[in-house]
Order: C-alpha cells, then structure tokens, then sequence
C-alpha cells in the first residue's frame, strides 16, 4: 500500500501532557501537509487549532482520558465543549471498572450520551484491550455496535500496551458491520500499519508515520 494512502487513514497524535502550543502546531502542520485524516490534540487546545486550520483538517480530541472514569455526566459536558470548540471527532474511554463489574448496561448508556453530545460528529470508543479478557473485548464490540458509535478503539497509549494485530483481528469479526475500527498505540513502521488495515482497522492513531516520513524526504 502507497504510504501517502497509509497517511489519509492516521489520526496525527499529540497528547502528551507537557504538549505545549508550538509543538501542536508542527503536528496541525503536518497533519494538513501529508493529509492524514485528522490531528488528535488534548481538549485545551481544539478551539485554537481549529482556527488555525481554518477547515482544512478535522481536530480529533479525547474524552475521559485517559483512565475513563469520570461520571458520564462529566464526559458529555467535555465533549459537548470540545464539539463547540471546533471539534470534528470525538475519542472517549470508557469505565474499565464498570466492564469489570458487569454493568453492561451504564456502559451503554454512556455510550449513547455521548455519541448524542457529539452532535452527529463522529465518535471513537476507546476500550484500552491490553486490561481486558477476549471475552470483555468481544462484549464491547456488542455494546459499542448497540450504542450506535462510529468506531471501537483499541487504546490510549497511555496504558501497558497498545494495539495488537490479535485484538484488530478479534474486532473485526465480532464489531457491527457499521462499526470501523482504529489501531492506536505502539504503531512504529508503515510495515505495521499496513498490516493493520489489512486486518480491518480503518484508522491508527500514531505520530510516528509522518515522523518517519519526513525522515526520508530529508535523507
């Protein structure tokens, strides 16, 4: 697969928590340069990347993040604020805790109240697969195709690993048909990410695929 067709499906990433404005913007530049379907930026800073970008590319944020639980009342207040901030996407995490207790159903339901605070932006359900059993993992691929989100995500990142060409795989076949999957964490070559789209996700979370593009443009 063309690496510039890799780019058009990666969420430009920056969360860290020293991110500070300048380095925000090198990755709204590159996201707008190499076309990547969006930049993923912490809340703080969607209303002025979204003016700097002036439409020319979605401003992808996350919610609950990393850990997942705050109240549902507190995640759709973010991203009801992130939504009017200028935000095209929506990455939220859900209660881990609540998985684990079997509370199927306050999963749900939180789900549904975000996806309706979203407004008809598009939003990522973040299930952080490397805490979970492959049971937990199947029965979120039923609770987020029952909510009504666009995709299930595999991690923050910010956990003890990341996507795992094994958990794409197992989303594939258990998620609803309507329901994309995006890869995030850990995704170092275009090797890599190759290999999980042709798994089934159909967008990856990484910064470093533009990184190592510019580093062969520059050589």
């Amino acid at each position: 697969m063309d690496r510039k067709e890799i780019l058009k499906k990666v969420d430009h990433t920056l969360l860290a928590q020293t991110a500070a404005w300048e380095e925000i913007r090198r990755i709204l530049d590159d996201g707008m340069k190499y076309g990547t379907a969006s930049a993923c930026i912490p809340a703080a800073y969607v209303k002025r990347a979204a003016e700097y970008v002036e439409g020319k590319l979605p401003i992808c944020t996350v919610i609950g993040f990393p850990n997942g639980y705050s109240t549902a009342a507190v995640k759709v207040f973010e991203t009801k604020d992130a939504v009017a901030n200028g935000a095209a996407e929506i990455d939220m995490v859900i209660n881990i805790g609540a998985l684990k207790d079997k509370r199927y159903g306050e999963i749900t339901e939180e789900i549904r109240q975000v996806h309706e605070a979203c407004g008809g932006k598009i939003l990522k359900v973040i299930i952080e697969t490397c805490l979970l059993t492959d049971g937990e993992k199947k029965k979120m691929c039923e609770i987020v195709t029952d909510a009504g989100a666009e995709f299930i995500k595999t991690s923050t990142g910010f956990s003890t690993a990341g996507a795992t060409f094994a958990d794409v795989a197992l989303m594939r076949e258990y998620v609803g048909k309507n329901v994309k999957i995006k890869a995030a964490g850990g995704i170092s070559s275009f090797e890599d990410a190759e290999e999980f789209i042709r798994l089934g996700a159909d967008r990856l979370g990484t910064s470093r695929l533009v990184k190592l593009m510019e580093t062969v443009e520059n050589s």
